[in-house]
């Protein structure tokens, strides 16, 4: 395919390196990134040669594994010419996605034998696989690539619309993405997408005892159309003027029953004075992160951690697996469903194993409540308008009494537990928000003051 150098075999071609550094998966933006191919393997497609290479970037600060799928597609006039070869991203080809669709519900293996392979895991789906008659790439994505799959029964009769998430950056441990939503959907709750099956990758790892990692390298979900996201409903609202409360309230109830379905399925962990002090521990250290960021944090220090030395006194809740990077993004409006619940994999910028661990469950309930902060932030920065603040307070207060009430306990008890992770949570975006886009950094920076 013409995608390793001479040398050594294992680095990866300047024209492979360019192709890689453009794509908006691709987290590092410096300029000549140092990549290598850790290995690769082989799925079936027909008619063309399909490799899924594991490139590794070795930049000192953007260290990572990234899943690189690729067809030798010579007539494609929109191919990527890596010189004696063209290839199209796998992802895109039609022929690749109805590959991965059969080896993720249909079981089976690719590359067996070989340093890297994959192994498909059936979850939800039952029968045979079914045929892929059409596959387009979602657009909009940026940490991985999404492709809305339709098919057709045995019989030739329209099948489900399938979601197949390809991730990008590996990690070893398997993704909570796969096992919370398949645990929900297993419990036969309807608040998630029912999950069809997926791709289980390894590779090398020295760093590892064994040698060996192992992870997720794609789901396969129930695709749900004619939906639309929470935040762009919410915002429609709060831009109309139109009262929220409703809408909040149920899904303050539906973030309840996800909880509670999520502790049943999976293992808790008393929140004892250990526990505590760790979470507190990386409050903390976010919190000092955010000071060095953004300069206007400067002094604040003191009462951030008032703040989160009053959250400890609080009687907190069991902690458990939760979704973890919870906001009105993640949620869809389904017709005749209610609020779904997407995208568990955790805050992009916590490592895996830290995301599937457990946690309190008010993290989630916080990011919810910073997430109708960024609604009124959003009308603050587009006209100045702060309407928009008392919408969001409505809405907040909605959302937690329909998370209580659902739960069936008051919050008050937890109140100061709360606050302290609101505040994290806004620390935690004003670094997001520095790295990428500053122009959003009022938003968290406000509420940093407010909640401090």
């Amino acid at each position: 395919m013409g995608i390793l150098e001479d040398a050594g075999r294992t680095v990866a071609t300047p024209r492979l390196t360019a192709w890689i550094a453009r794509q908006r998966w691709f987290a590092n933006h410096a300029p000549d990134p140092h990549l290598t191919v850790l290995g690769s393997f082989a799925l079936h497609v027909a008619g063309a040669e399909a490799r899924t290479l594991l490139v590794q970037d070795h930049s000192p600060d953007a260290r990572a594994l990234y899943q690189v799928p690729l067809v030798s597609r010579p007539e494609d006039p929109d191919g990527i010419d890596l010189g004696d070869s063209v290839v199209v991203d796998g992802p895109r080809d039609r022929a690749w996605a109805a590959a991965l669709v059969g080896l993720a519900l249909g079981g089976g293996t690719a590359g067996e034998g070989g340093e890297v392979s994959a192994l498909g895991e059936r979850l939800g789906w039952l029968g045979p696989p079914p045929t892929v008659t059409g596959a387009r790439v979602l657009s909009g994505e940026q940490s991985n690539t999404s492709v809305i799959v339709t098919t057709a029964t045995p019989d030739g009769d329209p099948g489900p619309t399938v979601i197949v998430k390809v991730f990008r950056a590996l990690h070893h441990g398997e993704n909570p993405d796969v096992v919370l939503q398949s645990a929900i959907a297993g419990a036969g709750s309807g608040r998630v997408p029912a999950t069809y099956g997926a791709v289980l990758g390894e590779w090398p790892d020295p760093g590892r005892a064994d040698g060996r990692a192992r992870g997720h390298l794609a789901v396969a979900q129930e695709f749900l159309a004619d939906t639309e996201d929470a935040w762009r409903v919410a915002l429609a609202a709060a831009r109309g003027g139109v009262d929220f409360a409703r809408p909040a309230r149920d899904l303050g109830a539906a973030t309840a029953e996800v909880h509670q379905v999520l502790a049943a399925a999976l293992p808790t962990v008393p929140a004892g004075p250990e526990a505590k002090r760790a979470l507190l521990a990386g409050m903390r250290a976010r919190a000092e992160q955010a000071v060095r960021a953004v300069p206007s944090l400067a002094g604040s220090e003191d009462r951030i951690d008032a703040v989160l030395s009053a959250a400890e006194a609080d009687d907190w809740p069991p902690f458990q697996r939760i979704h973890g990077d919870y906001h009105l993004g993640q949620v869809l409006s389904v017709p005749d469903r209610g609020w779904v619940l997407l995208d568990f994999e955790g805050e992009p910028l916590r490592p895996m194993a830290e995301r599937s661990e457990a946690d309190t469950p008010l993290r989630d309930v916080a990011g919810m409540l910073r997430s109708f902060d960024y609604v009124a932030g959003t009308l603050e920065l587009e006209d100045a308008d702060p309407s928009g603040r008392a919408w969001a307070d409505t809405a907040r207060d909605a959302f937690l009494e329909g998370y209580a009430g659902r739960l069936g306990e008051p919050l008050e008890p937890r109140a100061r537990l709360l606050a302290a992770l609101e505040l994290d949570k806004a620390l935690y975006e004003c670094v997001y928000e520095v790295r990428n886009r500053p122009a959003w950094l009022p938003i968290p920076e406000r509420a940093v003051h407010r909640l401090a």
